[in-house]
């Protein structure tokens, strides 16, 4: 293998400068950890104070802020301190930032509940992608990576806010690979399945709870809906993303990359 073929398979971030949203826990600190294991130079936020806490102490040499996404005032600011802490350049944005939302039938849905859904999950990336794309340009390039869902692809009884925010997530990802790609901008969305940790935890007991059966059997449920019948792990996600964000991925935009053993339904 010649050095110019070696450096294009290489997954190495030296010297990249990544910011990933809610990066202080859950599937978000595995991509920072990962990032940061490849050489990249790693900012984060997130709004858990806790996790936050844990984050500074583990990792003294990372910029931790706390930042709620959905806020304009706090995104501004949070990609201000960005903007100073790289000398107005960036390589790599995760917009990681997200949550569940309600589980209801729609007409059980509380207005405030879907709109709260809709700017953490989708608004926020907004504003964090508006601050970022010039300094990601003044960088000469780089990668987005936004964090949908395999809801983003099918539909999801119970959980219309959620879905309907990784569907947009899913279409603003595609047009954004189309007007960033002549800044050299790759835009690419990753898709999730049945990931294991807390949250997911909290989204099955919420849906078994909407289904009137054990947890359980919810779990069970999620697992046989998957080709493969295995949930994936946070690590799973954070090597996905260490792809599209390294060399390896230099020509790889407007793609969207299901990582959960083929999803086929969501029950």
């Amino acid at each position: 293998m010649t050095r110019e073929k070696e450096t294009l398979v290489t997954q190495s971030l030296k010297g990249q400068r990544a910011v990933i949203t809610a990066g202080a826990a859950g599937i978000g600190l595995a991509i920072a950890n990962c990032f940061a294991k490849a050489g990249a130079q790693i900012v984060v936020c997130d709004v858990d104070e806790r996790a936050l806490e844990s984050c500074r102490a583990a990792h003294p040499d990372w910029t931790v802020l706390r930042c709620d996404v959905s806020v304009r005032a706090d995104a501004d600011a949070f990609m201000h301190s960005v903007h100073q802490r790289f000398g107005g350049q960036l390589d790599v944005l995760v917009n990681n930032a997200g949550i569940a939302g309600p589980t209801a039938g729609i007409e059980n849905i509380d207005p405030d509940d879907w709109d709260r859904c809709l700017a953490v999950n989708l608004t926020g990336m907004f504003l964090i992608i508006r601050r970022a794309v010039p300094m990601l340009r003044a960088a000469g390039g780089g990668a987005i990576i936004n964090l949908s869902s395999a809801a983003g692809k099918l539909g999801f009884p119970k959980r219309a806010p959620y879905s309907a925010t990784k569907f947009g997530i899913i279409g603003v990802t595609e047009t954004l690979a189309m007007e960033l790609g002549p800044d050299q901008i790759r835009v690419n969305a990753i898709l999730p399945g049945v990931v294991a940790g807390d949250r997911q935890e909290r989204v099955l007991a919420a849906k078994a709870q909407a289904n009137g059966i054990s947890i359980d059997e919810q779990r069970k449920r999620a697992v046989a809906s998957v080709s493969m019948r295995t949930m994936v792990e946070a690590e799973d996600i954070a090597q996905a993303a260490l792809y599209l964000a390294s060399p390896a991925g230099r020509y790889v935009s407007g793609e969207r990359i299901s990582v959960g053993g083929n999803v086929e339904n969501l029950s």
